[in-house]
């Protein structure tokens, strides 16, 4: 039996985080692997019922809300891979990632890993110290064309999980990103 893997592709919106899964996942395919793939109910961006890059690439994948509905389906239908996009949209996603890499599945993971305030999400940061491998994927700063590693909101809103896309995010550089933050705190 081989090792599984727990690998996780996250950085910033624009990031090519699911271009990237979505590629790991052709792999095993061509390896013959049983494959699960699972995105948010809550995002619905491109597609109900596939994962959708920001560029069209997609998969077939079935929405959820909680971690406990991917053990639900794995019953009904056995696999040896676990593809989840968004992340950190999905409830106790961090314990149900944990269990499934324990129990020996290879999981596969894209998501933002701060928010647009620059806060980690606690369940991507609870499965980092279990993963075998963090793929850090930097975006572009809309602003520098320099790597960018944060995800800028473009108007202010509260809420911590806000579904959007170029209309309301953009990845900026760490300079770009602090010069707002730095701005805010002089208001």
């Amino acid at each position: 039996m081989k090792n599984p893997d727990l690998v996780m592709f996250v950085g910033p919106m624009f990031g090519s985080k699911t271009t990237r899964l979505i590629a790991a996942l052709e792999r095993y395919k061509y390896q013959g692997k049983t494959i699960s793939a699972f995105k948010p109910m809550i995002d619905n961006r491109y597609s109900t019922g596939e994962i959708v890059t920001h560029n069209g690439g997609r998969i077939k994948a079935q929405c959820i809300v909680s971690g406990v509905e991917i053990f639900e389906s794995l019953e009904k239908s056995p696999a040896e891979v676990v593809a989840i996009d968004e992340a950190f949209m999905i409830e106790n996603i961090g314990s149900t990632v944990i269990s499934l890499y324990k129990s020996g599945l290879t999981v596969l993971i894209s998501s933002l890993d701060l928010s647009s305030k620059a806060e980690p999400f606690k369940e991507i940061a609870k499965m980092m110290p279990w993963a075998t491998k963090i793929v850090k994927c930097p975006s572009v700063c809309a602003q520098c064309e320099e790597d960018a590693y944060f995800t800028y909101r473009k108007f202010d809103d509260d809420r911590e999980l806000l579904i959007g896309g170029s209309e309301m995010y953009e990845p900026r550089c760490f300079k770009h990103y602090k010069k707002i933050v730095d701005k805010q705190k002089n208001i």
